[in-house]
């Protein structure tokens, strides 16, 4: 695979244009590391679609059912109330 001046992906005799916009954001994931090439987070996110596809998300619907049965039985907090909690927990993490 390789990177073109025109940030065009080359993949196995498959030329991909993105639009400048996605050519920027994937130049900056490079840059900071997080991809070591524009291939690599092209075959990335081919690979997190082609799982996708295969998910029919069976395996959450206990997940689900169980958030609805707490919901109908009062078990809920506000926005404000989980934030205030995430933020005492990561200030209890910082602290150790």
């Amino acid at each position: 695979m390789w990177l073109d001046l025109a940030f065009s992906v080359k993949v196995t005799g498959m030329k991909i244009d993105l639009p400048a916009d996605q050519q920027k954001w994937l130049e900056a994931e490079v840059a900071a590391g997080r991809f070591a090439s524009v291939g690599e987070a092209v075959e990335m996110a081919i690979a997190g679609l082609m799982i996708d596809e295969d998910d029919d998300l069976s395996w959450a619907k206990p997940y689900v059912d169980e958030a609805r049965a707490a919901v109908a039985r009062g078990e809920v907090i506000t926005a404000e109330e989980f934030f205030t909690f995430l933020d005492q927990e990561n200030a209890k993490l910082r602290s150790r």
